[in-house]
């Protein structure tokens, strides 16, 4: 009997010790443990403490201002439903959009008209488009994670708010609150020009319980969905990981969703009833927050060098900073291209946090040559000259 339980016990431990090494040395590995920050493009820039804790930063390419979806980096720790942070008592209730123009460095906090919910904004994703009859008119897309009615339920109860501006304008206008079942625990949208329509991403497959968390382990939950404010939602792709960031190429119907534990980006195509077909990946070190293309046509994603610091130490504490990166993804017209390598990966910026801290939003001005960073709890935004 002893020799039977030392091969049992020989056995297990030959089974963890390739466990490790087959699956969770590299997810360790990917989300940073023993990664060593390597500063880049973090010399020429210039702060905005005034704008503070901005997950995401979208940029009105005519004009040069971007807009902003911002909190406080308290009130994120206690009321964050993506990173299952859900006290929500600590709220808050002072979110806004705001804009900020480089070239007078005049920032304007918009607003809010015809908003009659007492239930508040608690601001996430975002998405700023031209109206397709006016371009003067924008309409701005709103992740928006409402306290849930029943004091009793587990997570947000959240919905896509869709309002209306206009360039140089300091009021948003609300058109209308989108709540269906589909958006279930959505994280970023991508809007369309006729202020009606919209695709989302939900980065998990529920808003709580242990389906949730073992999502971790590549357990495929996470999902795209559509809704039109006359037709209703419903889900435009199933079976994706770890959902986060979304983008919208401006020169076709390619959108891109961003992998935020694994790393990479799935590249999906739309169909005519609004549906999503998955066409290729590209696979990138570091895990992704958002997305954005710039005037060019490259993707800008926001890397996390250290994860597990970011997720569990710097959403906590926000003085405490996490290390950030800004990532340019472009087809690959070099030599490697000719191995198979079809898309290149360049990491343009990376800071230890002491500049740029746990920035989930990295925005591009290709005709400025501005960066723009900024993150859910960080306490500044970030413009560096790249």
């Amino acid at each position: 009997m002893p020799r039977t339980s030392s091969v049992i016990a020989g056995v297990w431990v030959v089974v963890l010790a390739a466990s490790y090494q087959i699956y969770f040395r590299p997810l360790l590995a990917k989300f940073g443990v023993g990664r060593v920050i390597t500063p880049v493009g973090n010399t020429d820039c210039t702060t905005i403490p005034e704008l503070k804790a901005c997950e995401k930063i979208v940029l009105h390419q005519p004009t040069g201002v971007i807009y902003l979806a911002c909190s406080t980096p308290e009130s994120r720790t206690h009321w964050t439903p993506a990173v299952d942070r859900l006290n929500a008592a600590g709220m808050s209730t002072t979110d806004y959009v705001a804009t900020f123009d480089p070239k007078t460095s005049k920032i304007t906090k918009l607003s809010i008209a015809g908003y009659t919910s007492g239930r508040g904004l608690a601001l996430h994703g975002m998405d700023v488009v031209p109206s397709a009859s006016d371009a003067n008119e924008l309409f701005v897309y709103l992740v928006n994670h409402r306290r849930p009615l029943d004091a009793s339920a587990v997570g947000a109860d959240s919905v896509i708010e869709i309002f209306r501006t206009s360039i140089g304008s300091s009021t948003l206008t609300h058109v209308k609150t989108v709540e269906d079942p589909v958006i279930d625990t959505p994280n970023d949208v991508v809007g369309y020009s006729d202020g009606k329509s919209f695709h989302f991403t939900n980065d998990h497959g529920s808003k709580s319980g242990f389906l949730r968390t073992i999502e971790l382990f590549d357990i495929s939950r996470a999902s795209v969905g559509y809704c039109h404010i006359d037709e209703g939602c419903k889900i435009a792709v199933a079976n994706m990981h770890a959902n986060n960031g979304i983008a919208k190429a401006p020169q076709n119907d390619t959108i891109y969703v961003a992998n935020c534990n694994r790393g990479g980006v799935t590249i999906l195509e739309k169909q005519l009833d609004n549906t999503l077909v998955r066409t290729d990946t590209i696979a990138t070190d570091y895990p992704l927050d958002n997305l954005a293309v710039d005037e060019n046509g490259a993707l800008w994603a926001a890397g996390i060098p250290d994860a597990l610091t970011t997720v569990f130490t710097h959403f906590q504490n926000p003085s405490i900073p996490a290390p950030s990166a800004g990532l340019r993804i472009t087809l690959n017209f070099g030599p490697g291209s000719f191995y198979g390598e079809k898309y290149k990966v360049d990491k343009v910026f990376e800071d230890d946090g002491t500049l740029a801290s746990g920035v989930t939003t990295v925005v591009y001005d290709s005709q400025r040559k501005r960066l723009f960073l900024n993150g859910l709890a960080s306490p500044q935004l970030v413009i560096c000259k790249a």
